[in-house]
C-alpha cells in the first residue's frame, strides 16, 4: 500500500525513529523516576532528553512539556483542566472531535460554548472570535490546521486577541506541528499535539506544552515518583499531569522523530508536501466530475475531494483495492464537514508525508481517473466545494 493517509498517522516512520523505539525496549527497561538504581536513572535521563528536544522545538520550558498518549488526551487535559464549572468556551467551526467533544461534554458542568466561523477572510475570522469572547470566557480553542481541508486559521492573531482579553488560548496542533513552524511565542498558552503524525513518532504518543501562565487542574491522580509521602497530587509540571508509568519507548522514539523533523526543517517539509498537493490538485482539475474542497487562504498539505456518483467511502475503498490508502468519511470532524457542506457523507482525504513522491502521486491520479470514468455525473455530494474546484 502507498500511504496517503498521513493525517491519520505518518507511515513509514524514519529509520532513526524505528531504531530508537526498538533500542529503548532493550536498553531502557527501568521505570523512569520510580527508583534510584542505575537502570531507572538511565531511562529517566533518556526520557528527559526527549522532553528537552520537544521543549526546544516548540520554544517551551522543559518542565512545562508533558507527555500524553495522543493529542486527544492532551486536549482533554487542557480543556477540562482550565475551564471551571459554569465557564464559557469559544471554539472554531473546524474543530476535530478531539476538541469539540470535550467542550460539548462540559455542558454537564453547567458550561457553555460558542462556535466561531473560520471565514476565507482572516479579518472576518478574527472578528468572529472577538465577538464571541465574553467576560465569562475561560478558554478559546482553535485548531492550527483543519484535518479535513488543511485550512490554516489566523491563529497568531487569535492568540494575540486572547492575550489582550486575558483568555487562555488552547491550540490543537495535531495536523500542523512538524509541517509548519509552531512556537508558544505565537500567542499559544497551551499547545496540544500528536506525536505519531507529522512529528513522526510512534503511535500512543502526544504532547501538552504549556507556557505556564494558566494552572491546569489534573484529570487523574496517582503515582508520579515525586512527593510520594503526600496524598495530594503534585501541583507542578510535568508531574501533576503525568500520573502513572509513561510510554518510555514511545517517548524516546518521539524524541528522535522531532530531531528528524528539526534536521530537515519544517519549511522544507512544507514545501515538499505542498508541491505534491499542487500536483494532485492540478491533475484532479482535469476531471469534470471531481470536486475539490479548497477556497482562499492558507492551507496545510491536505486535499479533500469527492467523485460524483460515489460516496467518499466507496471511492476510498476502490482506491484501497488499487493499492492507495486514503481516508473517506467524516474524519472524526463533524463540525468541519458541516461547515463545508459535506455531512453526512464526508470526503476523500489525500495527505502526503515527507516520504511521498511525485511518481506515487501520478499513480494515484491514474487510479482516480479510472474511478472518475465510471462515475455517474448526475450523483454525488458537492457541498460548498462545488464552486471551489480550483485553487
Amino acid at each position: 500500500m502507498i500511504n496517503f493517509d498521513n493525517s491519520a498517522t505518518t507511515y513509514p516512520k524514519p529509520l532513526s525513529v524505528r531504531k530508537a523505539a526498538a533500542d529503548a525496549m532493550v536498553c531502557y527497561g527501568g521505570n523512569p523516576g520510580r527508583s534510584g538504581h542505575k537502570l531507572s536513572i538511565q531511562t529517566a535521563e533518556a526520557v528527559y532528553r526527549a522532553r528537552q528536544t520537544a521543549a526546544d522545538f516548540f520554544g517551551a520550558q522543559t518542565d512545562n512539556t508533558v507527555f500524553t498518549s495522543n493529542c486527544t488526551h492532551a486536549l482533554n487535559l487542557a480543556i477540562k483542566g482550565i475551564v471551571k464549572r459554569g465557564g464559557h468556551i469559544v471554539i472554531s467551526s473546524l474543530e476535530h472531535n478531539s476538541a469539540a467533544r470535550p467542550v460539548h461534554a462540559m455542558l454537564k458542568e453547567d458550561c457553555s460554548y460558542d462556535i466561531a466561523e473560520i471565514s476565507e477572510d482572516d479579518d472576518a475570522t478574527v472578528e468572529n472570535f472577538a465577538r464571541l469572547i465574553s467576560p465569562q470566557t475561560e478558554a478559546v480553542v482553535c485548531t492550527l490546521g483543519s484535518n479535513v481541508t488543511g485550512r490554516i486559521p489566523p491563529f497568531e492573531r487569535i492568540g494575540k486577541l486572547c492575550k489582550e482579553r486575558g483568555k487562555c488560548f488552547i491550540a490543537d496542533g495535531a495536523q500542523a506541528c512538524g509541517v509548519i513552524n509552531v512556537k508558544l511565542s505565537q500567542g499559544i498558552n497551551i499547545l496540544c499535539t500528536a506525536g505519531h503524525k507529522s512529528l513522526y513518532g510512534p503511535s500512543g504518543t502526544g504532547l501538552l506544552v504549556s507556557d505556564g501562565k494558566f494552572d491546569i487542574t489534573p484529570l487523574m491522580e496517582g503515582g508520579t515518583g515525586s512527593t510520594s509521602l503526600e496524598l495530594e497530587q503534585p501541583d507542578f509540571l510535568p508531574d501533576s499531569l503525568e500520573s502513572g508509568t509513561v510510554n518510555t519507548s514511545g517517548i524516546i522514539g518521539l524524541g528522535e522523530g522531532i530531531r528528524f523533523v528539526s534536521t530537515l526543517g519544517t519549511d522544507k517539509i512544507f514545501a515538499h508536501e505542498t508541491a505534491l498537493c499542487s500536483q494532485f490538485i492540478n491533475g484532479l482539475r482535469l476531471l469534470e466530475n471531481v470536486v475539490i474542497y479548497r477556497g482562499e487562504g492558507s492551507y496545510l498539505p491536505i486535499v479533500s475531494f469527492n467523485i460524483n456518483g460515489f460516496t467518499s467511502n466507496e471511492t476510498a475503498a476502490m482506491l484501497s483495492d488499487m493499492g492507495f490508502a486514503l481516508r473517506g468519511g467524516l474524519h472524526c470532524s463533524s463540525l468541519a464537514h458541516r461547515y463545508i457542506g459535506t455531512a453526512p457523507e464526508g470526503t476523500v482525504r489525500f495527505s502526503p508525508s515527507v516520504f511521498s513522491t511525485k511518481s506515487e502521486v501520478d499513480g494515484l491520479l491514474a487510479a482516480v481517473r479510472k474511478i472518475s470514468a465510471m462515475a455517474d455525473k448526475s450523483g454525488g455530494v458537492m457541498g460548498k466545494g462545488q464552486e471551489l474546484h480550483a485553487l
